[in-house]
């Protein structure tokens, strides 16, 4: 696979998420920038390019885009493809339109399905050779964008929207050369789509081969039955994001000026009072479990995090007090405004250690390592075990006696949650299972009891009986994948009872 070297993927894990920097003879185009400027005109700066374009594939839903605030700063000229209307001077673009860049061409592709908007944008090189497709949510690595996302904004059906999509792969994708790069908006782990590859850049006769939605001889209705099967349901904050990127919004730097104030902890407190802020502690889970704010919700920065700050918190302008570990505050601030959350009101100066020092009010999640939860369960065998997982893991391996309620489903089924004293809380690595142990003693669920480590300890502890691996894709019983690393990712109207259930109202 020959990549053009005028192309650089800028990849953002935390989102799985791919931008783009093109450049060529004095001029560069960026692809689906994130909310943050500062990449893309340090690479302009050190270059010596001058950023013509920022090209968007689609209104997106899973972050906040930093074109306007980039259009700005540069003078680029922002591109969406036909049918998009924001609330920006924006170039739309017609199908087949092609937009010179150095000594570089970028063909427009409307490719309808995902959005009505969607657009892919095929670079042809110097010699007139089609090199790369920049496909968006459109065409995937292992997949194709899901069609529901748009589906109450564009009037249409999600089985509609894959109808459209269809077409667009078949007339302008699948008749490209074989040889073309296939540069995806987004990788594994994306809610944007559900069979997403690791691979961040793939060709796509490697596509023609192996995507499910790209067989030849697939039908209309086949591919419409395949493509809506098992969509789950969108992150919550999805359709705010939409509406946050047809508008022209502040750009990072703009909402760092603001959420970057530092509050010792007394003035951290009565802010908090003042302004019924929610407390959002981003440390490790069992920094967080060993001592933390009273009603402060944990979701730690090193795992998934922006994603489940939109999953979880579901007032996007909700007012949000940081707690984080020292030096990591801009860090924090920038991975939330790229899924909007702007209402950042400052941070804890000094961190938790600040906080107990002042001698303020503590508490602290109870968390034991497997062995121990053996030996409790061998005590209890009816003990309450609640898996937070997602379904498809569950139902792949389980404890034989635990309940699954996952994370992703705890606002919406928040009365399902099973009574125990205690329940006994895990997820796959101990991230998720902190996350949701900060929410429910939050609401003033406290019998709980985390297990440190998750599946991947306990099923690996003597005496604890979990049942055979299944294969999610094929449903046969197997010997269980290798092992990997999981980051999961008093009385009186206090400052305590003030947070108490200020998270999910």
């Amino acid at each position: 696979m020959h990549i053009h070297p005028n192309v650089e993927q800028i990849y953002t894990g935390c989102l799985a998420q791919g931008a783009y920097f093109i450049h060529s003879n004095g001029e560069a185009v960026v692809i689906d920038p994130l909310r943050e400027s500062a990449p893309y005109l340090e690479r302009a700066e050190k270059l010596g390019v001058t950023i013509k374009f920022v090209l968007e594939t689609h209104f997106h839903a899973d972050f906040v885009s930093g074109h306007v605030a980039l259009a700005e700063k540069t003078g680029a000229k922002i591109v969406y493809g036909p049918n998009a209307n924001p609330a920006f001077e924006f170039h739309s673009a017609q199908d087949g339109e092609i937009l010179e860049v150095g000594d570089l061409k970028i063909k427009v592709l409307h490719t309808p399905g995902h959005t009505m908007e969607s657009t892919c944008y095929l670079l042809i090189d110097e010699q007139g050779t089609d090199r790369a497709l920049f496909s968006g949510d459109t065409l995937f690595l292992g997949d194709v964008g899901r069609p529901d996302l748009a589906q109450k904004a564009a009037s249409m059906t999600q089985e509609d929207l894959a109808s459209t999509l269809f077409d667009s792969l078949r007339t302008k994708i699948m008749t490209l050369s074989p040889d073309v790069v296939v540069y995806p908006g987004h990788g594994a782990g994306s809610a944007c789509g559900k069979n997403m590859s690791k691979e961040t850049v793939g060709t796509l006769g490697e596509q023609l081969e192996t995507n499910y939605a790209l067989r030849v001889n697939m039908s209309r209705e086949e591919f419409i039955a395949e493509v809506t099967d098992g969509l789950l349901p969108p992150p919550a904050y999805f359709p705010e994001n939409v509406a946050l990127n047809k508008k022209a919004i502040p750009g990072f730097e703009e909402i760092l000026a603001e959420a970057g104030k530092a509050f010792d902890p007394v003035a951290f407190e009565a802010m908090a009072n003042e302004m019924e802020a929610l407390v959002l502690d981003t440390r490790k889970p069992q920094s967080f479990a060993a001592g933390h704010i009273p009603n402060s919700i944990n979701i730690g920065i090193d795992g998934g995090f922006a994603p489940w700050v939109g999953a979880l918190i579901p007032d996007i302008k909700q007012n949000i007090l940081l707690v984080t570990d020292l030096g990591r505050e801009e860090e924090v601030i920038k991975r939330m405004a790229r899924v909007g959350y702007d209402r950042v009101l400052g941070y804890l100066e000094g961190g938790f250690e600040a906080w107990s020092a002042a001698g303020k009010e503590t508490d602290s999640v109870e968390s034991i390592p497997t062995s121990e939860f053996a030996q409790r369960l061998a005590a209890d065998p009816a003990a309450v075990v609640l898996d937070v997982r997602k379904v498809g893991e569950y139902t792949a391996e389980r404890m034989t006696t635990s309940i699954n309620l996952p994370l992703d489903d705890l606002n919406a089924r928040f009365n399902e949650l099973p009574s125990g004293n205690p329940v006994y809380i895990h997820c796959a690595g101990g991230y998720r299972s902190m996350i949701y142990s900060s929410i429910l003693k939050s609401r003033g669920v406290h019998n709980i009891v985390d297990i440190q480590g998750g599946f991947g300890a306990i099923k690996n502890q003597e005496g604890i009986e979990v049942t055979n691996y299944v294969c999610p894709n094929s449903g046969v019983a197997m010997a269980p994948p290798a092992a990997e690393t999981v980051t999961e990712g008093s009385s009186g109207m206090t400052f305590l009872q003030r947070l108490l259930g200020r998270f999910g109202r």
